[in-house]
């Protein structure tokens, strides 16, 4: 008997020890990648699986650089391995490599975006695709957020839009900045997209709002987290413009007057260039970009103009020269006007650098290549950091202060633009880059001559990765006398 109850003892310890070295291996082999020409770049994979997504996502309670790339700049340099939700990537926070990134699109690398970001925005979204086809869709929603589009018709619309929000918050007691921005943005351009008025755009825009705490939370899809309320309001997003997008495919004859009659008529012309799939998802992306950053956006800046009265006081004296220059009594800004913001533009250019609120731009190589003298193996997936290159005091003095006289000397000025990419950067640059410009523009224009303000409840700013959160930040809209 003592035989036998040696035997499977004895298999069992032979089974540990062999199930404890294949798990050994397979740790090593995650903690070490393989890198077939070169070295990788310093860094850590963190644990298996998981990698260091915790330490990435955890809140930094300012607009500072957050712990976690300050501690790894330190440690390994601006460019670093890590791993993030189960995929390896090389995170870039040299201004030259980022450089290098964007204008070897194509060649060395291609857009990419991890799993989890695809689930939220769809893999039929516009960031999915290259080539000729990514021209095609950038041409097609250039229709809406174009130059021609924004001179001709949003331009004023926006106008209107931004007078009339302001007027209404003055009406009130006290508004939460960022929620009053984003509805006024949203309920814009729900109306140009698919045609929606206010009330139906602002129950839409709800299932928008987790989306953002999505892109940084971590991936488990179970009730109660934050990626499950994001799946959630996506799936919501989905079934309201699918059955939409049905009504219009029903009666393609009818007009609505919005960007959605373009993209009824690309389904309807047989080309066979994008589907409905696409089409939702293609909507939906532009909805979620054309007010989520530039809201936190105008949050932010509303709290450092409101410390900064020598700004307000710049801004309000170019924005009252210009209504002492009209002669024909009109109201509306014009397309030239807009042009000669030139301190505007400095605030808008210091507002986007210090409250950078896109993610982190993600790039996938094609293969190997060879950066600072490290090798990035093909396949990994490379992330492009603008805020940190943003908040570099080396290339931005005084990086938390804001300045927006650091935009006007003209001898250092071309330096900053060339480190400067709130809006991404080479073939992928921001479809609605200038949209984002032309709404900071106009509603400091209208605040500053008809308007004061007074903050109610100071709220708070948090960065998670890339990018800021603010909330709770209250103020009162007063209108100015006379």
């Amino acid at each position: 008997m003592e035989g036998y109850s040696q035997v499977p003892y004895a298999s069992l310890c032979g089974l540990a020890i062999v199930v404890a070295g294949w798990l050994a291996h397979c740790v090593y082999k995650w903690t070490n990648p393989a890198c077939s020409t070169g070295r990788l770049p310093p860094g850590s994979m963190g644990l298996p699986l998981v990698g260091e997504t915790f330490q990435f996502f955890k809140p930094s309670p300012s607009l500072d650089v957050p712990v976690f790339y300050k501690q790894r700049l330190k440690r390994y340099g601006p460019v670093f391995k890590t791993s993030l939700v189960g995929q390896p990537v090389v995170v870039s926070m040299d201004a030259e490599v980022n450089r290098f990134i964007f204008q070897q699109e194509g060649k060395l690398f291609r857009s990419w975006y991890p799993d989890t970001t695809n689930n939220i925005f769809g893999k039929e979204s516009i960031a999915s695709y290259d080539g000729s086809f990514h021209k095609y869709i950038r041409s097609f929603a250039s229709r809406l957020f174009g130059l021609e589009s924004l001179k001709d018709v949003l331009l004023a619309e926006m106008d209107r839009n931004v007078k009339h929000s302001l007027a209404a918050w003055a009406a009130e007691p006290a508004i939460e900045v960022k929620d009053a921005v984003a509805n006024m943005i949203f309920d814009l351009t729900a109306k140009k997209l698919i045609g929606f008025g206010p009330e139906k755009s602002r129950k839409l825009r709800k299932n928008f709002d987790a989306f953002f705490q999505g892109l940084v939370s971590f991936p488990l899809y179970f009730p109660g987290t934050t990626f499950y309320a994001c799946i959630e309001g996506r799936k919501n997003v989905q079934k309201v413009l699918k059955d939409l997008l049905k009504e219009r495919l029903s009666a393609p004859e009818k007009r609505h007057g919005d960007f959605l009659d373009e993209v009824v008529n690309e389904l309807q012309s047989g080309r066979g260039v994008i589907d409905e799939k696409f089409a939702v998802d293609l909507m939906a992306a532009l909805l979620f970009a054309s007010f989520a950053t530039v809201s936190s956006s105008l949050t932010v800046a509303m709290k450092f103009l409101s410390g900064h009265p020598n700004v307000v006081e710049s801004l309000k004296e170019e924005h009252e020269a210009i209504l002492k220059k009209r002669e024909d009594g009109r109201s509306g800004i014009t397309w030239e006007e807009y042009k000669s913001m030139t301190f505007t533009a400095q605030v808008t250019n210091e507002i986007a650098r210090v409250s950078n609120v896109a993610p982190g731009i993600f790039r996938k190589t094609l293969t190997d290549v060879q950066v600072k003298g490290y090798t990035i193996p093909a396949g990994w997936l490379v992330m492009i950091s603008p805020m940190a290159v943003h908040m570099n005091p080396e290339l931005f003095k005084d990086p938390l202060t804001f300045n927006p006289w650091r935009w006007q000397d003209e001898s250092k000025k071309s330096a900053l633009l060339k480190n400067f990419m709130p809006f991404g950067g080479g073939i992928r640059l921001c479809v609605g880059a200038e949209f984002s410009r032309i709404q900071i523009a106009l509603f400091l224009h209208t605040l500053v001559t008809k308007y004061r303000w007074k903050e109610i409840k100071g709220g708070e700013v948090q960065r998670v990765s890339e990018i800021v959160f603010p909330k709770g930040y209250h103020i009162q809209i007063i209108p100015r006398e006379g």
